[in-house]
């Protein structure tokens, strides 16, 4: 299988970072919008886990809806998710596993000590097995932070 790929634009990297760093040191977690595999804004969601925001989030039904129904106000449709891993790699987790969607992107941002580093981008295996990692694409800017991430 040959690998996917996501394109971002620079704004968009630079919401998923300063998400990252503005919830540190929890998690934060959100909705990719565009299309054709070309993010053009995200959607920041509140981190509701039961089992702490330091190192889980959870996207319940009703932001998954809003989710939705942001990508369509803005022209667009949901492509996948984003989370950090504070003081962790951009790789996923088992616990990201265990509770992965098929056909979505999934975009890691690591941050460490309030700051970002590395931003990956992932798809679920069809066998559910494991992830790929894909290509990540774009105008990225990891330094700006002029672009606010879209609250809902």
């Amino acid at each position: 299988m040959s690998s996917q790929r996501l394109t971002i634009t620079s704004e968009v990297d630079s919401a998923i970072r300063q998400h990252g760093q503005e919830t540190y040191p929890h998690e934060c977690c959100g909705a990719l919008v565009g299309r054709d595999g070309a993010v053009t804004a995200v959607v920041a969601l509140p981190n509701t886990t039961d089992e702490g925001p330091r190192r889980r989030f959870m996207v319940r039904p009703s932001d998954y809806q809003l989710a939705e129904r942001r990508a369509t106000e803005l022209g667009g449709e949901l492509l996948g998710f984003y989370h950090s891993h504070p003081d962790h790699p951009a790789r996923p987790s088992q616990y990201d596993l265990d509770h992965a969607w098929p056909n979505f992107a999934y975009v890691i941002v690591a941050v460490a000590q309030q700051r970002s580093t590395d931003l990956t981008v992932w798809w679920l295996k069809d066998d559910r097995s494991t992830f790929e990692e894909g290509e990540l694409h774009g105008d990225e800017n990891p330094d700006s932070d002029t672009a606010p991430a879209l609250h809902g």
